[in-house]
């Protein structure tokens, strides 16, 4: 039992803080490789005049977005990437509101409105919307971001390189109040993890608020695919092509109102992540390099956090008559203790200071994982979607 126990608690501390730690070393070390290879060839420096673009299809899936649709339409039109390159292709996936009608008064030469009446789910429509064009760049989003205006440029460069078969674009959260940047510790962590990730060629999924993959490895998606952007990516690294972080492909993104609309989503994302492992059985096998390694350390484990939580809960409770287990147990009963506690605040509307945030924050997280796994087991998932505050 004592085995048990310390084996739970030390999962946890790999994936959250061992992890991004050896991660940072094994990404300094090749990248100082990097730079010493480069020194020695004296590469000439590229000419930018004799950049060619090339053709990109922005692909979008739409369902009850009257609220913040035109707004997207707008920033679309807006982008400095060259008009004659670029097609904009929003899919309304059996919209109730007035999607389908904002969709359609577009005027612009390159931008395809698509309705389809019945809703479907959104990897359907991302599925059609694919087939429908020809271009050699697929950029993906979401009609409640907003990008940078050269946000295109800087994902598609990265194509130059014939083993590069996605990027993914940094993501930044702000409030739908102030529109001040609201990036939490959590996210910009695991905005560092992504970029060192990609740096030893073991970046998997992407952030579907942000990323571009080469059509040719555009894989079709079963219609009860949940987390879209994780597969459509994993299948890009499954074929062997390489997927690159570019934080200067800038996105923005409205935070979730309250802590309970964020759970709501991670439940919706956790049913997701158990039906992906299950798709993803290929990404275990060591041969793989690095790639299992981040695939191991960064997903599968944090997966099953909450698993290991309730397993360090329940062992610790069976060996609460030694002493020092007793002394576990309290610390562990404090902190879901403060956990529930600064949730009723924050759902009250009150701030928390920023460690109780912190902690409310992960509890709430791995519970929503939790909760995410009891319907990936127990109810049918089905790949429709109902909107969210964020």
């Amino acid at each position: 039992m004592e085995l048990i126990f310390w084996l739970s608690l030390t999962l946890i501390a790999y994936s959250y803080a061992v992890y991004p730690l050896l991660l940072l070393i094994v990404s300094g070390i090749q990248q100082a490789l990097r730079d010493t290879r480069y020194l020695w060839r004296r590469r000439e420096r590229r000419s930018e005049e004799a950049k060619v673009w090339p053709n990109v299809s922005i692909i979008i899936a739409a369902y009850n977005e009257e609220q913040c649709l035109q707004q997207r339409i707008d920033n679309l039109l807006q982008l400095s990437y060259p008009k004659e390159k670029l097609t904009i292709h929003i899919g309304s996936d059996g919209s109730s509101d007035a999607t389908a009608r904002i969709l359609m008064a577009v005027q612009a030469s390159h931008f395809r409105a698509h309705v389809f009446e019945q809703n479907r789910g959104k990897i359907n429509v991302l599925n059609d919307l694919v087939a429908l064009t020809d271009d050699s760049i697929l950029v993906m989003s979401d009609a409640n971001t907003h990008f940078e205006t050269d946000a295109i440029e800087n994902l598609v460069k990265h194509f130059d390189s014939p083993e590069v078969g996605a990027v993914c674009g940094e993501l930044h959260l702000v409030d739908s109040e102030s529109a001040d940047n609201k990036d939490g510790i959590y996210w910009r962590y695991e905005q560092m993890l992504k970029f060192h990730e990609s740096r030893i060629g073991a970046l998997l999924g992407a952030n579907g608020a942000i990323y571009a993959i080469a059509k040719p490895f555009y894989q079709p998606l079963p219609s009860n695919t949940i987390v879209d952007d994780f597969m459509i990516v994993m299948n890009v690294s499954k074929q062997g092509k390489q997927v690159v972080y570019e934080p200067n492909a800038v996105a923005y993104e409205e935070v979730a109102p309250s802590l309970q609309d964020e759970e709501q989503r991670r439940v919706r994302i956790g049913t997701g992540n158990y039906q992906a492992f299950t798709r993803c059985l290929w990404a275990l096998n060591p041969l793989r390099g690095a790639r299992c390694f981040a695939y191991i350390s960064h997903k599968v484990l944090r997966w099953f956090t909450p698993h290991c939580m309730l397993v360090a809960l329940l062992s610790n409770l069976l060996l609460a008559a030694q002493p020092a287990y007793a002394g576990f147990l309290l610390i562990q009963l404090l902190a879901y203790g403060l956990a529930i506690w600064g949730k009723r605040k924050s759902s009250r509307g009150e701030s928390l200071p920023g460690s109780l945030a912190f902690l409310t924050f992960f509890v709430s997280m791995n519970l929503a994982l939790m909760k995410g796994f009891y319907s990936f087991l127990f109810k049918n998932v089905q790949g429709t979607w109902q909107r969210t505050s964020r």
